[in-house]
């Protein structure tokens, strides 16, 4: 395949998308629902929640790993928090192909601006492109293939953590300390924000949103839980001034056996106390005399 020439006047400059476009591709078609052949009781593969959380030195992103179509598990290890670049990262809710597909597209984007421009992209910048995606993204949305996904990233010039919400017309909202999305969002974000304080640590962060996503998966069948058996646990990973960093699967499931330690020893010392036969005074037998 031969690299596409421009005239000075169709040079699409840094943008990714332009460029496709105007190499006669499309990254992301009008019509989706003709591509799938047009079949109505097609049941799509969808990712469901994923949460940000803000903290003293950058954001900490997770998902769990849970993909469903319609009633069924589609995927019990689908991974939905991937980077963007060295300092920012997306996750994903939604149509899980297209959400796929947006996230390489938006990778590609990035990367095509630093070769072309010779510097980085502003993290408000990556956030608008990102909304421009979603927004092209709408007349598959408007078929039932929505992608709702989050953004977030270590502003290098503010020198702190940053996070962006989308809905589906590309409507762009920064959140000042966490976010969610997804069909657990609602439960996620009530436990984020009951433990959310100003100044967390990056340890803190991480086991807010891991409890976030354990409490999302007991009320949505749709979140999938850790899987100790299979060894599958969400994906979290932490954005700071040294880049994105994945947390190990080992360290996860070290941080939920401690939150499960943790609610197993609560439900106990909730648990009403049953008194033992010994314990009872004052009983009457039936011939009128004390107990013994």
């Amino acid at each position: 395949m031969t690299l596409p020439l421009f005239k000075p006047w169709e040079d699409p400059g840094p943008d990714f998308a332009a460029l496709l476009r105007r190499s006669g591709m499309e990254p992301f078609p009008a019509s989706r629902f003709e591509l799938l052949g047009g079949d109505e009781r097609l049941i799509i593969t969808h990712g469901t929640t994923v949460c940000a959380v803000r903290f003293a030195d950058g954001v900490v992103m997770a998902g769990d790993r849970r993909a469903t179509a319609g009633n069924f598990i589609a995927h019990r290890a689908i991974e939905k928090v991937f980077p963007a670049d060295r300092h920012s990262g997306v996750a994903i809710a939604g149509a899980a192909g297209p959400a796929m597909e947006m996230v390489k597209v938006f990778q590609l984007q990035l990367e095509h601006y630093e070769k072309v421009e010779g510097q980085a992209l502003s993290l408000e910048g990556k956030a608008n492109q990102l909304g421009q995606m979603v927004r092209n993204h709408l007349p598959a949305a408007l078929q039932g293939m929505a992608v709702v996904p989050l953004f977030a990233g270590y502003d290098t010039r503010r020198r702190a953590g940053r996070l962006f919400q989308y809905d589906v017309t590309g409507g762009r909202y920064e959140e000042s300390n966490f976010a969610s999305t997804g069909s657990g969002s609602l439960h996620a974000n009530t436990v984020i924000k009951l433990g959310f304080r100003e100044g967390l640590t990056r340890s803190d962060a991480i086991d807010l949103c891991i409890k976030a996503l354990f409490e999302a998966a007991d009320e949505d069948s749709a979140t999938g839980g850790p899987d100790p058996i299979r060894g599958i646990f969400p994906v979290v990973a932490a954005i700071t001034a040294e880049g994105f960093q994945r947390i190990e699967d080992q360290e996860i499931a070290q941080r939920f056996e401690a939150l499960t330690a943790e609610l197993r020893a609560r439900n106990e010392q909730m648990q009403p106390r049953v008194p033992e036969t010994s314990d009872l005074t004052g009983e009457v037998d039936e011939r009128g005399g004390d107990a013994k």
